[in-house]
């Protein structure tokens, strides 16, 4: 395994574990009434979120044009790592949303 892909596998766990606290914070933000800062959080979120998903392109664009000659334990962390944080991104929308609801 390459430093370089290491590091790869690495800046997308790092990312999408900081947009995924991200969403669970702003929903915590959310059921206090602070949909301001869930809005904040959420859109922070988005920013780290996207960070991870394009260095995980570039690996896929990597092993498209066949020079990605590995893949592995950490490679399947870091796209568990990028699904979890994606479906959480979901579930705290909706949380928001009922939160509105119920207070408004």
């Amino acid at each position: 395994m390459t430093a370089e892909f290491e590091t790869a596998c690495f800046g997308i766990i790092t990312y999408v574990g900081t947009a995924r606290s991200c969403f669970i914070h702003a929903v915590q933000c959310a059921k206090e009434g602070d949909f301001k800062a869930a809005e904040a959080q959420m859109k922070q979120g988005d920013e780290a979120f996207t960070e991870g998903h394009h260095i995980h392109a570039d690996l896929l664009a990597q092993d498209a044009r066949g020079e990605l000659n590995e893949s592995g334990l950490i490679l399947m962390h870091a796209e568990d790592q990028l699904m979890s944080a994606e479906t959480f991104r979901v579930l705290a929308e909706e949380f928001i949303e009922v939160y509105k609801k119920i207070t408004s």
